[in-house]
């Protein structure tokens, strides 16, 4: 397993903007990094494990909820060093594009809190600028698509 703090290499990591008519899901992150701030549900990739499952299974675990997926967003870098200069994190995330099929919401995993919220409340918010960014990207790919029949 590779050490997310000070890697030795990126990590992957997912993403997920689960959208609800006019609410975009969003978790209050409980670990490092963005420890404390409101974000995407998401977290690191597993072995074996597809996007589209580490997705699903990070939703699940950081918010009750069960999701179907619309499709690929983007691909994000995050790369963050310490006071040394030294990479402390390194994550190449992907984004996906989502819609809730059932569960109930509930924040556990490496989530304090789980809500929905409106793009307004999202815009006004002080978190990471690539957070809006997809979510916007998302809305404008996915936001007019009803939910598939599934």
């Amino acid at each position: 397993m590779i050490d997310r703090r000070y890697p030795t290499r990126p990590i992957v990591g997912v993403g997920t903007v689960v959208m609800d008519s006019d609410m975009v899901l969003m978790i209050k992150r409980d670990k490092p990094p963005r420890q404390g701030s409101w974000s995407l549900p998401g977290g690191a990739q597993e072995l074996g494990e597809t996007i589209r499952e580490a997705a699903r299974r990070e939703v699940r675990e950081e918010t009750g909820l069960e999701i179907g997926i619309f499709g690929l967003i983007d691909v994000v870098d995050s790369v963050r060093s310490d006071a040394d200069d030294k990479i402390e994190y390194h994550y190449t995330l992907i984004d996906l594009a989502g819609y809730s099929v059932g569960g109930t919401l509930m924040a556990g995993g490496d989530a304090q809190d789980c809500r929905w919220f409106t793009r307004t409340e999202i815009n006004a918010m002080d978190i990471w600028s690539e957070t809006k960014r997809i979510i916007s990207l998302a809305v404008d790919k996915f936001g007019a698509i009803d939910k598939p029949n599934s």
